[in-house]
Protein backbone atom coordinates (compact mmCIF):
# COMPACT_ATOMS: atom_id res chain seq x y z
CA UNK A 1 0.00 0.00 0.00
CA UNK A 2 1.30 2.89 -1.36
CA UNK A 3 1.81 5.87 1.72
CA UNK A 4 3.19 9.38 1.71
CA UNK A 5 3.87 11.03 5.49
CA UNK A 6 4.75 14.71 5.50
CA UNK A 7 6.97 15.96 8.31
CA UNK A 8 8.32 19.12 9.65
CA UNK A 9 5.82 21.65 9.54
CA UNK A 10 5.48 24.00 12.64
CA UNK A 11 4.99 27.52 14.51
CA UNK A 12 7.85 30.09 13.26
CA UNK A 13 7.85 33.46 13.11
CA UNK A 14 7.64 35.49 9.89
CA UNK A 15 11.29 35.58 8.33
CA UNK A 16 12.21 32.20 9.19
CA UNK A 17 12.67 28.86 7.51
CA UNK A 18 11.27 25.39 7.70
CA UNK A 19 12.32 22.21 5.65
CA UNK A 20 9.31 19.48 4.97
CA UNK A 21 9.90 16.32 4.51
CA UNK A 22 7.77 13.62 2.56
CA UNK A 23 8.74 9.97 2.73
CA UNK A 24 7.64 7.54 0.91
CA UNK A 25 6.99 3.72 1.01
CA UNK A 26 4.66 1.06 -0.58
CA UNK A 27 6.77 1.47 -4.17
CA UNK A 28 9.53 3.94 -5.51
CA UNK A 29 8.43 6.41 -6.97
CA UNK A 30 11.75 7.51 -9.28
CA UNK A 31 10.14 7.66 -11.89
CA UNK A 32 7.85 9.86 -11.35
CA UNK A 33 7.01 13.41 -11.00
CA UNK A 34 6.38 15.07 -7.83
CA UNK A 35 5.04 17.85 -5.55
CA UNK A 36 4.13 20.13 -3.30
CA UNK A 37 0.86 21.61 -2.97
CA UNK A 38 -0.97 24.09 0.06
CA UNK A 39 -4.52 24.63 1.11
CA UNK A 40 -5.14 27.31 3.76
CA UNK A 41 -9.03 27.85 5.18
CA UNK A 42 -11.58 28.68 2.98
CA UNK A 43 -9.30 28.46 -0.24
CA UNK A 44 -8.55 26.15 -2.97
CA UNK A 45 -5.70 23.98 -3.10
CA UNK A 46 -2.84 25.34 -4.83
CA UNK A 47 0.34 24.57 -6.58
CA UNK A 48 3.44 25.27 -4.61
CA UNK A 49 6.57 23.28 -6.46
CA UNK A 50 6.72 20.62 -8.57
CA UNK A 51 10.29 18.64 -9.93
CA UNK A 52 10.40 15.75 -12.56
CA UNK A 53 11.43 12.29 -11.76
CA UNK A 54 15.45 12.88 -12.00
CA UNK A 55 14.94 15.74 -9.98
CA UNK A 56 16.82 18.15 -13.02
CA UNK A 57 13.65 20.33 -13.80
CA UNK A 58 11.89 21.98 -10.68
CA UNK A 59 8.66 24.20 -10.97
CA UNK A 60 7.39 27.23 -8.66
CA UNK A 61 4.10 29.29 -8.22
CA UNK A 62 5.51 32.70 -8.78
CA UNK A 63 4.51 33.56 -4.89
CA UNK A 64 7.57 31.15 -3.75
CA UNK A 65 9.85 31.51 -6.45
CA UNK A 66 13.46 32.60 -5.06
CA UNK A 67 11.92 31.56 -1.24
CA UNK A 68 11.56 27.61 -1.85
CA UNK A 69 13.32 25.18 -2.96
CA UNK A 70 12.18 21.71 -4.14
CA UNK A 71 14.51 18.85 -3.85
CA UNK A 72 14.27 14.80 -3.96
CA UNK A 73 16.40 12.09 -3.04
CA UNK A 74 14.77 8.60 -4.96
CA UNK A 75 17.90 6.33 -2.89
CA UNK A 76 15.54 7.51 0.10
CA UNK A 77 12.41 7.85 -1.64
CA UNK A 78 12.22 11.08 -0.19
CA UNK A 79 10.80 15.00 -1.31
CA UNK A 80 11.93 17.70 0.62
CA UNK A 81 10.77 21.32 0.68
CA UNK A 82 13.50 23.71 2.03
CA UNK A 83 11.19 27.33 2.75
CA UNK A 84 12.85 30.12 3.34
CA UNK A 85 11.49 34.01 4.78
CA UNK A 86 8.24 32.51 5.42
CA UNK A 87 5.39 34.92 5.22
CA UNK A 88 2.11 34.72 7.27
CA UNK A 89 0.03 34.38 3.88
CA UNK A 90 2.24 31.31 3.53
CA UNK A 91 0.26 29.67 6.26
CA UNK A 92 -1.58 26.37 5.46
CA UNK A 93 -1.40 23.00 5.56
CA UNK A 94 1.39 21.76 2.70
CA UNK A 95 0.79 18.21 1.12
CA UNK A 96 3.34 16.38 -1.06
CA UNK A 97 1.73 13.87 -4.21
CA UNK A 98 2.91 12.11 -6.86
CA UNK A 99 1.99 11.99 -10.32
CA UNK A 100 2.46 9.13 -12.60
CA UNK A 101 3.70 11.06 -15.32
CA UNK A 102 7.24 11.58 -15.25
CA UNK A 103 6.35 15.60 -16.14
CA UNK A 104 5.68 18.19 -13.70
CA UNK A 105 2.23 18.99 -13.48
CA UNK A 106 0.14 21.78 -11.51
CA UNK A 107 -3.22 21.28 -11.37
CA UNK A 108 -4.06 18.90 -8.14
CA UNK A 109 -6.32 16.61 -10.11
CA UNK A 110 -3.32 15.14 -11.76
CA UNK A 111 -1.68 13.35 -8.70
CA UNK A 112 -2.35 10.06 -8.19
CA UNK A 113 -0.86 10.02 -4.69
CA UNK A 114 -1.45 12.66 -1.75
CA UNK A 115 -0.02 12.79 1.87
CA UNK A 116 -1.95 13.23 4.89
CA UNK A 117 -1.00 17.11 5.36
CA UNK A 118 1.96 19.08 7.48
CA UNK A 119 0.93 22.31 9.31
CA UNK A 120 2.67 25.14 8.92
CA UNK A 121 1.87 28.31 10.81
CA UNK A 122 4.19 31.84 9.97
CA UNK A 123 3.31 34.68 12.56
CA UNK A 124 3.64 38.28 11.84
Amino acid sequence: QVQLVESGGGLVQAGGSLRLSCAASGRTFSSNAMAWFRQAPGKEREFVAGISWSGKITYYADSVKGRFTISRDNTKNTLYLQMNRLKPEDTAAYYCAVDDSIVVRTTPGAYEYWGQGTQVTVSS
